[in-house]
C-alpha cells in the first residue's frame, strides 16, 4: 500500500523545493504524492457574517489562475521511481481547513511543506503558514523544509523532550520511519535542572526507549539552560541537520518556536523541522 504524502504549494520556489525534497526523501518507498494548492480571496471569511460573499467573477478569476499555475507545475514535477504517483489538487478555502479536509479524506500520513511563502522572503525563517500548519493541523505530522536546502540525508535528528509526555508508538512512527530511511541516529535531548529525573520521568524515558528500540538513538543532557537556548546550542555545536518534537500543547510549541529561537536556527543551521502530534489533543 502506498504511503500518502501531502505537499502544499503556493507555486513559490520554496514550495517547489519542498516537493523535490519529499520525492528524494521517499525515493525508495512506494508513495502517492498529493500536490495541493488552496486558493482564497483576500477579505473573505466564511465564519464572518459581515464578510461579503465573493462574486462568481472573482471566484472564477482566482480559480483560473490556480489552474494555470498548477498546469505549469505539473510539467515540472516528476520522479524516476516507478512506485511514485502524483495527484494534483486545487481547492478553494483557507489553507489549514483545506489541509485538514484532505488529510481526513485521503488518509494522508505526512505533510511536507516549505517554510517560506509566495514571497520567498529570506528574512522569514518559519513563514506564517508553516507555523500555523504545525500548530493547527493536528491530525497529521508536518515536516517543514527551509528555503533552498538541497536534499541530503540528515547526519542526526535531534529530539528534545522533558520525559513528561506519555509517548505512543503511533505518534513517533514518522520519526522512526525517517530515521530508518536516512540511517540518521536520533539524539534525545533533555534539558535538566539540578534535580534528578523523578520516578514518572524515568518511566517515560523507559517507555521511549522501548518505542525506539529498533532505531539508532542516544540520550543527551544539558544542564541549567532554558529550552530555546539548549536546543539551539546543541544543534549548532553538533551541526545537526533535523529537529523533531512532539507538539503536545500550545505553550510547549511557543516555548520552542518563539521568534528568537526560529531565527537563530534558520540563520545558523537551515534545518528541516518535524512536528509530531499528541493524538489525544
Amino acid at each position: 500500500m502506498k504511503k500518502k504524502i501531502l505537499l502544499p504549494t503556493d507555486f513559490s520556489k520554496n514550495a517547489y523545493n519542498a516537493i523535490n525534497y519529499a520525492i528524494e526523501l521517499y525515493k525508495e518507498e512506494s508513495c502517492e504524492f498529493f500536490i495541493l494548492h488552496s486558493y482564497y480571496l483576500p477579505g473573505y471569511e466564511k465564519s464572518n457574517l459581515l464578510s461579503l460573499e465573493p462574486t462568481d467573477k472573482k471566484l472564477n478569476e482566482v480559480k483560473l489562475r490556480a489552474e494555470e499555475n498548477m498546469e505549469q507545475l505539473m510539467s515540472h514535477v516528476h520522479s524516476n521511481e516507478n512506485d511514485h504517483s502524483f495527484c494534483f489538487l486545487n481547492e478553494f478555502g483557507s489553507l489549514n481547513e483545506v489541509l485538514k479536509k484532505i488529510v481526513e479524506k485521503e488518509d494522508i500520513k505526512l505533510i511536507i511543506m516549505g517554510t517560506h511563502g509566495e514571497t520567498d522572503n529570506e528574512n522569514i525563517i518559519l513563514g506564517r503558514n508553516a507555523v500555523n500548519v504545525m500548530e493547527k493541523v493536528r491530525n497529521c505530522p508536518v515536516l517543514t523544509i527551509p528555503n533552498n536546502i538541497v536534499f541530503k540525508k540528515p547526519n542526526e535528528i535531534v529530539f528534545p523532550t522533558s520525559y513528561k509526555t506519555h509517548y505512543k508508538e503511533s505518534e513517533l512512527t514518522t520519526l522512526i520511519e525517517i530515521s530508518k530511511l536516512t540511517k540518521a541516529p536520533i539524539r534525545i535531548l533533555h534539558i535538566q535542572s539540578d534535580k534528578e529525573l523523578n520516578k514518572k520521568q524515568e518511566e517515560k524515558k523507559e517507555l521511549l526507549n522501548q518505542i525506539l528500540k529498533d532505531t539508532n538513538y542516544t540520550h543527551h543532557i544539558l544542564f541549567n539552560l532554558d529550552l530555546q537556548k539548549g536546543v539551539h546550542c546543541f544543534t549548532q555545536s553538533r551541526e545537526s541537520e533535523m529537529i523533531a518534537f512532539i507538539n503536545k500543547k500550545h505553550h510547549f510549541f511557543e516555548s520552542i518556536f518563539s521568534d528568537p529561537m526560529v531565527k537563530a536556527l534558520g540563520n545558523n543551521a537551515h534545518i528541516p523541522v518535524l512536528a509530531l502530534h499528541d493524538l489525544r489533543n
